[in-house]
C-alpha cells in the first residue's frame, strides 16, 4: 500500500517539465530567444517567421509571451490566429513554441504564453498550478491576439499540448470567439491529481485531499508553501529513469530534464493547488463546446485514455474528429519530427478548413 501511495504522489508530479538549463539536442547551445526546440527562429529575417516578445497584463500580473508571425507579414492585412497553450510545467520556449512556429509558417498570426504564477510571467506563490487560472491564461492569450496588428479576431482558433490541451477545452466551453479548438497529447489535469495517472490513486484520493488542505490552511498561518512534484534532476539516474513504468514519465524524463531543458520549467507545483485540481476534470460539461473539434494524440501513448474519454463525452459538436499519430508515444509528439509533421498536417488542413490560412 505504502510502495503504491509513493509511486502514484511521483507519478502525480512528474508531468510537464524540469528545473535544468540547456538546450534541445543538435541546437545551439544558446539561442538568441531562448527558444529550446530543434529548428527554432534565431533571428528576425525579412521572408521568414518572426518572434516578437510581448507582455500583457491578466488580472494584474504581466505575463510573458512570444507572438510569431508568418512570413512576409505585413499588419495591413488580415490574418487568422492561434492561441497556443502549453504543457503542465512547461514554458512556451519548448514544445508549445514549436508549433506555434510551425502553425506561423502555415500562415497564421501565433501566440504562445507562459502560464501566470509560472515560467516568466508573474504570479505569487510561484508554481500555483489552478485550472481557473491556466483556463484564464487562454482567454487572455485571446484577448492580446485579438487586437494585435492584422489579426482578423472572427478567424481564431485555440490548441492546447497536454495539460494545455486540457484547458483548452475548458476554455472553448465558454469562449466563444474561438471558431476552432485542437488538443495534441491531451492530459487530463483534474483526473490526473484526483485518480493517478491510471487510475493508480484511486485509494488515496481523500489522504490527499486533506494534505492539500493542510497544505492551504499552512500558508494563512505561518505563509509558508510547501510543493509537490519536485524533483532532482541532477541527482536522476539513467538507471532510475529507465525504471519508470510509465512511457510518458519516463521519456518526460529525458525530454524535460535533458534534451529540452528550460530554467524556468519545472514540475513542482504548490501542494495547495491540488484542492482545485482534484475538484476538477476537463470533461465537466465538455458538451458546451459546439465548435469544430480536432483531438490528436499518440497511437501508443499510454496517455491516450484521457484524449478517448474527452473525445466521447464532447457530444455538442458534430465536426469533430479523432486523430491517433501511428508509432508515437506522448512526448514523441512533443519533438520527433514525423510525429510533428503528422500532427501539424492535420492541423494545417483542420484549421484551413475552420479559420482559414490566407491573409486577405
Amino acid at each position: 500500500m505504502l510502495r503504491k501511495t509513493c509511486m502514484t504522489a511521483l507519478m502525480a508530479g512528474m508531468i510537464g517539465a524540469c528545473t535544468c538549463a540547456g538546450a534541445a539536442e543538435g541546437e545551439p547551445a544558446a539561442n538568441p530567444f531562448g527558444l529550446v526546440y530543434r529548428g527554432a527562429v534565431a533571428a528576425n529575417e525579412p521572408g521568414r517567421v518572426n518572434i516578437h516578445p510581448v507582455s500583457y497584463r491578466l488580472h494584474g500580473l504581466k505575463i510573458a509571451a512570444n507572438v510569431y508571425t508568418p512570413a512576409g507579414y505585413d499588419a495591413k492585412k488580415s490574418y487568422p490566429a492561434v492561441v497556443v497553450a502549453h504543457p503542465n510545467g512547461g514554458v512556451k520556449k519548448q514544445v508549445a513554441g514549436l508549433y506555434a512556429q510551425r502553425l506561423a509558417e502555415l500562415g497564421y498570426v501565433t501566440i504562445a504564453a507562459d502560464a501566470a504564477y509560472q515560467g516568466a510571467s508573474e504570479g505569487e506563490p510561484r508554481h500555483t498550478d489552478k485550472p481557473q487560472f491556466r483556463t484564464e491564461d487562454i482567454h487572455g492569450m485571446a484577448d492580446f491576439i485579438s487586437t494585435y496588428p492584422g489579426v482578423d479576431s472572427q478567424r481564431l482558433a485555440a490548441f492546447g499540448i497536454c495539460g494545455g490541451g486540457g484547458y483548452t477545452l475548458n476554455a472553448a466551453k465558454s469562449d466563444k470567439r474561438f471558431k476552432a479548438v485542437a488538443t495534441l497529447s491531451m492530459f487530463n489535469s483534474g483526473e490526473v491529481r484526483r485518480e493517478g495517472y491510471m487510475k493508480t490513486g484511486l485509494d488515496t484520493i481523500a489522504l490527499r485531499q486533506r494534505d492539500a488542505s493542510d497544505a492551504r490552511e499552512a500558508e494563512v498561518k505561518t505563509g509558508k508553501v510547501a510543493f509537490s512534484g519536485t524533483v532532482d534532476f541532477d541527482s536522476l539516474t539513467d538507471e532510475a529513469i529507465a525504471k519508470i513504468p510509465t512511457d510518458l514519465y519516463r521519456e518526460g524524463m529525458i525530454y524535460y530534464g535533458r534534451t529540452h531543458r528550460h530554467p524556468n520549467s519545472t514540475f513542482t507545483y504548490t501542494t495547495s493547488s491540488l484542492m482545485d485540481l482534484m475538484a476538477w476534470d476537463a470533461r465537466d460539461r465538455i458538451e458546451l463546446i459546439d465548435q469544430p473539434l480536432l483531438m490528436m494524440a499518440g497511437e501508443k501513448a499510454d496517455s491516450l485514455y484521457m484524449t478517448e474519454e474527452a473525445f466521447a463525452a464532447a457530444t455538442g459538436t458534430k465536426d469533430k474528429e479523432l486523430f491517433k499519430i501511428p508509432g508515437a508515444t506522448h512526448i514523441q509528439t512533443y519533438y520527433v519530427p514525423e510525429y510533428v509533421d503528422a500532427a501539424v498536417g492535420k492541423l494545417k488542413a483542420f484549421f484551413g478548413r475552420t479559420i482559414g490560412a490566407e491573409a486577405k
